[in-house]
Formats: structure tokens, sequence, C-alpha cells
């Protein structure tokens, strides 16, 4: 498990799928509970890539994009 995606996953407000996932990996399950559903993850390394996936995704969409500005002129020198 990336150490950068688990503190950011436990940073995450008490009751948030990256919260519940972070609790269960930290506590060795691999069983979570989530807005009335259960998953059971097969392993601990699956539920670590289910975690690197959603901060994946929520950090793209944080991420502006990148702006590049271009000048051009007719004159020419001679």
């Amino acid at each position: 498990m990336d150490p950068t995606v688990l503190a950011w996953a436990l940073a995450q407000p008490a009751g948030t799928r990256a919260a519940v996932l972070a609790a269960a990996f930290t506590g060795g399950t691999t069983r979570v509970t989530f807005d009335g559903r259960t998953v059971e993850y097969r392993s601990l390394d699956e539920l670590s890539r289910a975690l690197s996936v959603l901060h994946a995704a929520e950090n793209s969409a944080a991420r502006r994009p990148s702006v590049t500005f271009a000048s051009f002129s007719r004159e020419g020198t001679r």
C-alpha cells in the first residue's frame, strides 16, 4: 500500500468510501460495509488496489488542466 494513498484516505471525512476502505485495510479485514452494501474483497492487496483506484479517480478530477500560451507574429526579420 502506498503510504500517500493511505494517508489521504485516512484524512477523508468519517463514513466516506475512502475512509471506510482505509479503516478496513488498517484493521486487516477484507469485508467492508458502505451505504448499506457489504463487499468482501479477496485479499488486502485487492482492497489496496481499490483504494488506489479511488484515490487516482478523485485526485485526477481535482487537477487543473495545464495551459500553454503561444504567440506568433507575421512580421519577418530580414
